[in-house]
């Protein structure tokens, strides 16, 4: 039978209160009691991770885990709490500075798109709300750049999060209804723009008048004549949410 030894950490698992952990080495960040706050506020004892621990000289020392172990004792109350610790008897100080180091160096993030199809999956309402107002418009929300298609996820949620439903509702229908699908107006920074705009009208921005004001905070980009297209718009994508 072929030796696997290699390849599985030398490892054992044991909850430990967590008063008798051990953190704040020299190699570790410092701790944010803002991101300790902010966790627990949105606790989920699904999201725990079991806490590596290092076992040497009598002491367990915590090198990755030192924000869960606070969230935790925070939401419980007690410091008594104990949580799952992941075990290692082999490493000295520099080993774990070295794993502290390099835990995040091939971990692969997840791309806004990736998240927010998850939520979909799960079942998550604001979630399925944005896609609903999407797909209500004849658009969807996609990977790949492409007509009547957006890509900009973190633009939609960051909107429906800031100004609320009704501003992202009217956002894509003058985006729609403008430049029909037209993929560079569909780019986060011309929809973040539309929305001010959409906020700065108070609810004043539809037909005439969002054309006027398109025209007066972006060019003529959206007359007629240039076949109500947004293939000019590169240039005033990049900067133009700054400019409104």
């Amino acid at each position: 039978m072929p030796d696997y030894s290699m390849f599985v950490p030398h490892v054992h698992f044991e909850l430990i209160p967590i008063k008798n952990l051990v953190s704040n080495q020299e190699y570790q960040r410092n701790l944010s009691w803002r991101h300790v706050q902010n966790a627990a506020e949105h606790f989920d004892l699904y999201q725990i991770n079991p806490v590596k621990v290092s076992c040497r000289e009598g002491s367990n020392y915590v090198f990755n885990g030192q924000h869960t172990i606070e969230i935790v004792a925070l939401v419980s109350g007690s410091r008594d709490t104990p949580v799952w610790c992941m075990i290692y008897d082999d490493l000295n100080y520099e080993n774990e500075a070295f794993v502290f180091a390099n835990q995040m160096k091939f971990v692969k993030p997840l791309k806004p798109y990736e998240v927010f199809m998850a939520n979909i999956e799960a079942g998550s309402d604001k979630q399925l709300i944005i896609r609903d107002l999407v797909e209500s418009y004849s658009l969807s929300i996609g990977q790949v750049k492409g007509y009547g298609v957006i890509c900009a996820v973190s633009a939609l949620e960051g909107i429906y999060d800031k100004f609320g439903y009704h501003v992202l509702d009217r956002t894509l229908r003058l985006c729609a209804g403008t430049w029909e699908g037209d993929m560079n107006s569909l780019c986060a920074n011309f929809l973040n723009g539309v929305a001010r705009l959409v906020k700065y009208l108070r609810g004043q921005a539809k037909g005439r008048a969002f054309q006027g004001a398109s025209r007066r905070y972006l060019g003529q980009t959206a007359h007629p004549q240039r076949k109500r297209t947004a293939s000019g718009f590169p240039r005033i994508c990049r900067g133009h949410a700054g400019r409104i």
